[in-house]
């Protein structure tokens, strides 16, 4: 370590400077100012330039292959060719840089990037007009300017999945340097069990077509969709099944999906026959074609007979579509005819640009019900044709983590690498639209942020649907890798739903401020704070939150989060949670079991323990596989918490 002491007009100067080469090299500089007088700050240059021959930033070539997208994470990743140096990954650490954001009223958006050979990061400074800023760094307090992380590759770029590979092994290390920040015990068993109820009770949640019950997509707004419906269907059934419980409501729901299907166009119709004339009802956007699709190919995986003839009832035209557009898909569509009704999603004429991904796993699950080899071609087809994509193959977040899953069951079931690594592409596009900081502008301070991916490529908010729908596909990814997955690439997913389950409870209502809630002009029906369903959007830079409305077919998060995360332990009182995935469970005797988890290396798992009702916990004895006892965090009545390494394997005794 390095440490630099600088003085000069404007104040004292900080300058630490880290090294580490331990798997990559790594370069860390952090830099904090203490003003002597009240500073404005007209104007920053960026920090960062590639030298040519002769240390001239014009003679060096090479290219940007990612920069920052709106107030994700702030990064810039490179290679520079000439002179042949590798590939960089510059990380500005933006968590640290809070203070100076709320001292000069700005936000970082889009702050870190640039043109060759200028690159790096561009402060933001209160804007220059007429009236002088008024929000100058205050004299004698200690501001933190920059945290960067520099990591490097020997390699530059070859082709699109090296590339990939590399900038989430460059991201995995700077993602080791920060500290990490805490996550809280939620019960998402409590919160699934008010959201049925509410889903089951509440009036302006459903509605009555052809005596069957539907669900709106907003609190007492828009028509029944079929998305919708098997958002909440899908999860429901995974709670009826971890529960034991017979839900009747989950049935009312399924009796109505018929209504849906089109056995002419062979497809689910988004819309009932019976949709609004402000609705056209052949009308669909691209990846609402699949999605349903994907949640009753998850059921008749199952055994659900039903969900499966509706399946397999609505591939004609799933394929037909697929083949009409050549496997790349715009943004919306007849399906009667297949026109095009938006092609593109702004200027760069690109569609929906990761919809091949879901699609792809809708081939894969019908080739595991069938055998028929042709939907493996299918699935094959989608893959290939989005090559070359890089970091535009992200349209919305949880198709491409779905796409990731589609590349790692086809590389299970062909055995080809390619496969695998074609799904750190998908990843790499998913991880670049990430928020790897903690913001704490505007309302943001009442909620966490930290590792939640923007819903579409552009968009200013996380939403309650992709996030936990992409928890679900990483799930899968994660099951179905082994031992050949990169350990950058287990670490990253890993702790994407680490952070997810703990992220996702500010999505509800209940657990903001009411004045961190959005009050008026709601673009889909209203909020209503007593009703268990999320808000579908938060945002980086504090907006009021819930602005699009309060989503009920993102209430599937409460049941996929508690079947994923807490664990039944037959004739114990006790249920255990655990914030990484289990890769091995074994019920070693009556009272005793193991528990063996395969994330981060050097990382800490959260292992809790939480009494059933009207139980009361026992002792519990809980040990590394190296014999070391582990002793609680938090010991409650009602909970007992751990921390254990998120690899390895642990013993629990009661």
């Amino acid at each position: 370590m390095l440490r630099l002491e600088i003085t000069s007009p404007i104040g004292s100067q900080n300058v630490v400077l880290r090294f580490d080469d331990l798997e990559l090299a790594l370069i860390r500089v952090t830099t904090t100012l203490t003003p002597t007088i009240p500073l404005l700050i007209p104007y920053f240059p960026r920090d960062l330039y590639p030298l040519g021959e002769g240390d001239d930033p014009m003679a060096a070539v090479g290219q940007v292959e990612a920069g920052q997208r709106g107030l994700n994470s702030g990064v810039c990743y490179f290679h520079l060719d000439e002179p042949a140096f590798g590939s960089v990954l510059y990380f500005q650490n933006l968590t640290a840089l809070n203070g100076y954001y709320a001292a000069t009223d700005t936000k970082p958006d889009g702050a870190v990037g640039g043109e060759w050979p200028e690159l790096g990061y561009l402060p933001p400074t209160p804007p220059q007009s007429g009236t002088p800023p008024t929000n100058p760094l205050p004299a004698g307090e200690s501001v933190v300017m920059s945290d960067v992380i520099l990591a490097f590759h020997d390699d530059a770029a070859c082709d699109e999945q090296d590339m990939a590979r590399r900038f989430l092994q460059l991201l995995g290390a700077a993602y080791r340097q920060l500290e990490p920040p805490s996550t809280q015990y939620r019960d998402w068993v409590e919160r699934a069990d008010r959201t049925l109820h509410d889903l089951e009770t509440a009036p302006d949640t459903r509605i009555e077509h052809y005596g069957h019950t539907y669900i709106h997509p907003y609190i007492a707004a828009e028509y029944p969709d079929v998305m919708v419906q098997m958002a909440i269907i899908a999860p429901l059934r995974d709670y009826a099944a971890w529960t034991g419980r017979d839900l009747p409501f989950c049935k009312a729901l399924e009796d109505g999906l018929a209504k849906f299907h089109d056995t002419e166009l062979e497809t689910m119709r988004r819309y009932l026959p019976n949709v609004g004339k402000d609705k056209d009802k052949f009308a669909v956007d691209s990846w609402y074609l699949y999605h349903p699709l994907l949640n009753l190919g998850r059921r008749a995986l199952d055994g659900d007979a039903r969900a499966k003839e509706l399946f397999l009832g609505s591939l004609g035209l799933a394929i037909k579509a697929a083949r009409h557009f050549a496997y790349a898909w715009p943004i919306q569509f007849k399906v009667d005819s297949l026109d095009v009704i938006v092609e593109a999603r702004n200027d760069d004429g690109l569609g929906q640009t990761d919809v091949g991904g879901i699609y792809a796993y809708v081939m894969v699950q019908a080739y595991q019900l069938t055998g028929a080899p042709t939907y493996l071609e299918e699935a094959r087809r989608a893959v290939d044709a989005a090559r070359e994509m890089r970091f535009e193959l992200n349209y919305q977040a949880n198709l491409t983590a779905w796409g990731a899953a589609a590349c790692m069951r086809l590389w299970r079931i062909t055995d080809e690498e390619y496969y695998l690594r074609q799904s750190y592409v998908y990843l790499a596009s998913f991880f670049h639209n990430t928020v790897i900081w903690e913001s704490e502008i505007g309302h943001a301070s009442n909620y966490k942020v930290f590792l939640g991916a923007t819903c579409l490529h552009d968009a200013p908010y996380m939403a309650a649907f992709e996030c936990f729908d992409s928890f679900a596909a990483f799930e899968r990814y994660l099951k179905d890798s082994g031992p050949d997955l990169d350990p950058a690439v287990r670490l990253l997913v890993s702790e994407y739903c680490k952070y997810a389950l703990d992220r996702a409870w500010y999505y509800y209502p209940d657990a903001l401020p009411e004045d961190a809630l959005a009050q008026e002009d709601i673009r889909n029906g209203h909020i209503d704070s007593s009703l268990s369903f999320p808000i579908e959007d938060l945002y980086v830079d504090g907006q009021p939150a819930g602005q699009v409305g309060q989503e009920i077919y993102g209430a599937g998060a409460a049941f996929v989060f508690a079947t994923r995360a807490f664990h039944q332990v037959t004739g114990a009182p006790f249920r255990i949670f655990c914030d990484h995935f289990p890769v091995t469970s074994e019920r070693t005797s009556e009272r005793s079991l193991k528990f063996g988890l395969d994330g981060g290396h050097a990382r800490k798992a959260v292992f809790s323990l939480s009494r059933l009702p009207g139980e009361t916990l026992p002792r519990f004895v809980l040990r590394t596989i190296a014999g070391d006892t582990l002793r609680p965090v938090t010991r409650r009545a009602d909970l007992i918490e751990y921390q254990i390494p998120a690899s390895g394997e642990i013993s629990l005794h009661w």
